[in-house]
């Protein structure tokens, strides 16, 4: 049997649906599974023995327009496929499938793609299933008669050789991290927008106040778009700060933030990476609500401030960003000591 499964598109819902994968592989052990993915979202789970082959879909390059989605279509229909799941809502993801001429195509019957399934699954209604993301892609298993039931896992993993840690310790060696003293994670991005995001400005306020107390490498990872973000930040820090931003791929990301102690960042990819390979999170909500897109993890506080139009799930504030000016550095920094005091008492 030979089932393609067509992953998300963003790095966090990747992270939450692996639950999802890993019950498809453990469901189909004999099956030849592969993956349709982003390339960044392909780099999260190489190595992850979720599959057997990914398939890199790069809709802004090679299969760019109709010609070289037509194109991908082609190279999946020579791999005569069995069975597509798809993980990801968009009408686009049952059109390539349709057109791979795959017989049985299996989603939620959503975004006017009803006609190019072929098993048709119902979308949960509210309350039906528990509100977290990752349990939309396993009740889509369920209703699919692939599970019998949901798990009720507290920890969603990323696994990471041995390798590839070394070679990330390496580069944070390189780029002037420290030994013998804590490695907090900045993650002050978020790809789907700015609403998201907390100010610059306490970040670096958080940093401050964190180093009153505890001598620690401060570490920020980013990609290139948000160079001006960070460098805000670091401008704000007194003492020494380590950019990681622009410098490293989404495929290095995990290993890179394994050999850290502690993540503090908003909702976002990076959020849900740091909480997979291990690390205690501090994750600042403004505009989402956690109790949907919260890391799977129970080493994670919450820090969040609820105005009366949070959740709102707005790529941009269209008023004045109450729900993050209103969380404070120093509830994140009260956050933050907590854990890292939690990890000296179980090293003691």
């Amino acid at each position: 049997m030979k089932i393609l499964v067509r992953a998300t598109n963003w790095v966090g819902d990747a992270i939450m649906a692996m639950p999802a994968l890993r019950a498809v592989r453990t469901h189909f052990p004999e099956a030849r599974i592969a993956i349709v993915a982003r390339p960044y979202v392909a780099d999260i789970y190489r190595g992850q023995k979720v599959c057997d082959d990914l398939i890199s879909y790069d809709p802004m390059g090679a299969h760019a327009g109709l010609s070289g989605r037509e194109r991908l279509a082609r190279e999946l229909r020579a791999q005569k496929f069995d069975v597509a799941l798809l993980l990801q809502n968009a009408f686009d993801a049952a059109w390539l499938a349709w057109r791979a001429g795959i017989p049985e195509r299996i989603g939620y019957a959503r975004d006017g793609r009803s006609l190019l399934l072929t098993k048709r699954i119902r979308l949960p209604k509210r309350g039906e299933i528990p509100p977290h993301e990752q349990f939309y892609y396993l009740e889509l298993l369920r209703r699919a008669g692939w599970i019998d039931s949901l798990p009720t896992g507290s920890f969603v993993r990323l696994d990471i050789t041995q390798d590839r840690r070394q070679r990330a310790e390496q580069t944070l060696s390189a780029a002037g991290a420290r030994h013998n003293v804590p490695r907090i994670a900045i993650g002050a991005g978020a790809s789907y927008g700015s609403a998201k995001c907390w100010p610059p400005e306490r970040f670096a306020d958080f940093v401050n106040c964190f180093r009153v107390h505890t001598d620690a490498d401060v570490i920020l990872f980013g990609t290139a778009s948000e160079q001006t973000v960070c460098d805000a930040i670091t401008a704000g820090i007194k003492g020494p700060s380590i950019s990681l931003v622009g410098k490293t791929t989404i495929a290095d990301l995990p290993a890179l933030l394994s050999q850290c102690q502690l993540f503090v960042g908003n909702d976002s990819g990076a959020m849900h990476v740091a909480a997979a390979v291990g690390l205690p999170v501090v994750a600042i909500f403004g505009p989402t609500d956690p109790h949907g897109t919260a890391p799977v993890t129970p080493r994670c506080t919450v820090v969040q401030q609820k105005p009366y139009c949070s959740p709102c799930f707005l790529r941009r504030c269209p008023i004045d960003h109450r729900c993050m000016t209103s969380v404070t550095p120093e509830a994140v920094e009260t956050a933050a000591r907590g854990w890292l005091r939690s990890a000296e008492v179980a090293s003691g």
